[in-house]
């Protein structure tokens, strides 16, 4: 059983028993991938505007590097939406395969563990990846 807060009343009990959630790998659904692969879109933009803008205003090279902060966001959505998994529900232990904003909590505590070690592995990964981009926009000679 999983249990739900409903608005201004006591939790809520009900089975878990949607077939698509897969502990460690798969933790949202069609509607939830649609708005991380958005996401991740506008945050692709926010980094190439965010870079233009440092070097038109020929900041120094070093102040460059915060093009890595919307550049970890949009490696993060992308990742979500190709993996089908996110890594804040994964860290909380929720599902959702429904609209946007029914999330369901994960009732078995070892489903809880691997979705919260799966999170943790594409935190580092995006973090990884944030940190390249800012390296690279870095040592661009622009």
């Amino acid at each position: 059983m999983s249990v739900a807060k409903s608005a201004g009343s006591a939790p809520i009990s009900y089975p878990q028993n949607n077939a698509d959630y897969r502990a460690g790998a798969c933790n949202i659904g069609p509607a939830e991938i649609t708005r991380r692969r958005r996401f991740g879109h506008i945050a692709s933009v926010a980094t190439v505007v965010l870079f233009l803008a440092v070097v038109a205003l020929a900041v120094p090279s070093i102040v460059r590097f915060i093009v890595a902060l919307p550049a970890a966001v949009a490696a993060a959505c992308y990742l979500e939406a190709a993996l089908k998994f996110c890594i804040g529900f994964g860290w909380l232990g929720l599902f959702n395969f429904g609209a946007h904003g029914s999330t369901e909590h994960v009732a078995q505590a070892a489903a809880r563990a691997s979705d919260r070690r799966r999170a943790f592995r594409l935190s580092l990964l995006t973090a990884v990846i944030g940190v390249a981009v800012g390296i690279v926009a870095v040592v661009l000679p622009v």
